[in-house]
């Protein structure tokens, strides 16, 4: 009798979503609807956030001087490089969605794919979407409120206005939110060649009190091994989101071309304009100057660029947008190949029969992003994961060598030398040695956070209670009649 209870709960879960073959018959995938010019605006856009233009400090305060720091801006766009390069292998050999999570899961096993997909997917990009559209608000209301004190209560509603508008969009078109995407990047990046070009003309006419023996100290700090070795973790922050079009792998045209010329593209792009934006700061803005501001291209702009300085706060905004529009189409996916795999519920890998997006997946991750925005001090949790992050990233990178040796006989359409993953695990290791030293507490509480999905992968993916699959059951019933979705069933091999 218990066996047939057990069979009937299992069968009333695999009809819990519309067959697969009904699905399949009626055409219902995602498209492939992102070309080269919006991967590489996916790449570009993800980088380039808020921080360039609100508070590139942390490199100048570890470093101490401004020949230094902007080192350390190249060295990090090149170690970026690194591990983009190597990216762009396992992401010709795996062309599936989900990034570090299928790379993961395919080296290492579920488990710890699951433990990756729980904290970057329910505390690190919903938390950062959050931040991103707190910074959005804050700006796009710079110009009204200038000088004066700005409401919180009406910041958070235009936030969490922001992101919902930006859901609807994802859940509406794919083709929409990389439109998106390429006009926000577009726009942000128009603003950093302007800032580039009026300090280059400020070279020009002997603006170069800041360089004068630029590799002495020249702000009021303690420097040290450390404090370096911490400007390279503030630095290479900065260019966080290189690995992210590889989340979109299965939506991207032509990947195993394609995907290789927009990492280069992207990376590099960045790493120009970075330091070049930096170099332009310095012709107008003081090393003591910009560690005070709380908007470095913003008084940038009021020294140079009067009356039209109001213009800059909407450029910051606008880059805020663009950088949660990608956390909402990238974060989706890896959402998405998640429930295909069975660590999330299975409506998450359902798929709108009219628009053709992972519509419960954007709607899941708009949600959350829209719960962080009303909690109080996000900022701690980011501290508290960034070592996660660059530990998995790392994890990623060991799959490739893992994968030469175990796959030897793999189609690579791109293969390279493993001198470029070697040169990017041994750095790993010192960037995830740094905050083991100088901040034990903080990595103490991310590893906390992740060790927290290993209750829910027992009880919701390996154990599953038969009143949890009966709840489920009528779960996804509800909601696949309400978004009218069929399953995708294109599981990792």
């Amino acid at each position: 009798m218990a066996e047939e209870a057990e069979l009937k709960t299992k069968e009333e879960q695999a009809s819990s979503l519309l067959s697969a073959e009904k699905g399949a018959e009626k055409g219902i995938k995602l498209e492939k609807s992102i070309n080269l010019f919006s991967g590489i605006t996916i790449i570009v856009g993800s980088i380039i956030g808020s921080g360039i233009f609100v508070s590139p400090t942390g490199v100048l305060k570890g470093t101490g001087s401004v020949g230094l720091s902007l080192l350390v801006w190249v060295l990090c766009g090149v170690f970026s490089l690194f591990g983009a390069y190597c990216y762009a292998e396992l992401g010709t050999m795996i062309t599936r969605s989900g990034s570090d999570y299928a790379y993961v899961f395919e080296a290492f096993g579920p488990f710890y794919a699951f433990l990756r997909m729980w904290v970057e997917c329910t505390v690190i990009k919903p938390t950062l979407t959050a931040i991103q559209g707190l910074t959005f608000a804050q700006y796009i209301v710079e110009p009204i409120f200038s000088g004066c004190e700005k409401p919180a209560t009406a910041i958070k509603l235009l936030a969490i206005s922001c992101i919902i508008l930006l859901t609807v969009a994802n859940c509406i078109s794919v083709k929409l939110s990389a439109r998106i995407q390429d006009a926000s990047t577009v726009a942000k990046t128009l603003a950093l060649v302007v800032i580039i070009i009026t300090g280059l003309v400020r070279l020009g006419q002997g603006y170069t009190l800041n360089f004068n023996d630029s590799f002495s100290k020249s702000i009021d700090e303690d420097i040290n091994v450390t404090t370096i070795a911490l400007s390279f973790y503030s630095g290479l922050f900065a260019y966080i989101g290189w690995n992210y079009l590889n989340t979109v792998m299965e939506e991207f045209q032509n990947p195993e071309k394609n995907l290789p010329r927009a990492i280069f593209i992207a990376v590099i792009s960045c790493t120009v304009l970075y330091t070049l934006t930096i170099v332009a700061y310095f012709t107008t803005v003081s090393p003591e100057e910009m560690m005070s501001s709380s908007a470095v291209a913003v008084t940038f702009a009021n020294k140079l660029y009067q009356p039209v300085a109001w213009l800059m706060p909407i450029f910051v905004a606008i880059s805020c947008a663009g950088g949660m529009n990608g956390n909402l189409l990238t974060t989706s996916r890896i959402y998405f190949v998640s429930a295909r795999e069975g660590h999330l519920p299975q409506i998450m890998a359902g798929v709108s029969t009219r628009f053709i997006t992972p519509m419960p997946s954007v709607i899941l991750m708009g949600i959350l992003s829209c719960i962080y925005t009303l909690v109080g001090d996000i900022f701690t949790l980011i501290n508290y994961t960034s070592f996660i992050q660059w530990f998995v990233i790392g994890l990623s990178v060991a799959a490739l060598i893992y994968f030469r040796k175990q796959r030897p006989d793999a189609p690579r359409p791109l293969k390279i030398s493993l001198f470029w993953p070697i040169c990017y695990l041994i750095m790993t290791v010192f960037i995830c040695a740094v905050p083991l030293m100088t901040a034990p507490q903080e990595v103490g509480m991310g590893l906390l956070i992740v060790c927290t999905g290993i209750p829910v992968y027992i009880i919701f993916v390996k154990w599953q209670p038969k009143q949890l699959i009966r709840f489920t059951v009528k779960f996804t019933k509800f909601f696949q009649k309400i978004l009218i979705i069929y399953p995708d069933t294109n599981k990792l091999d």
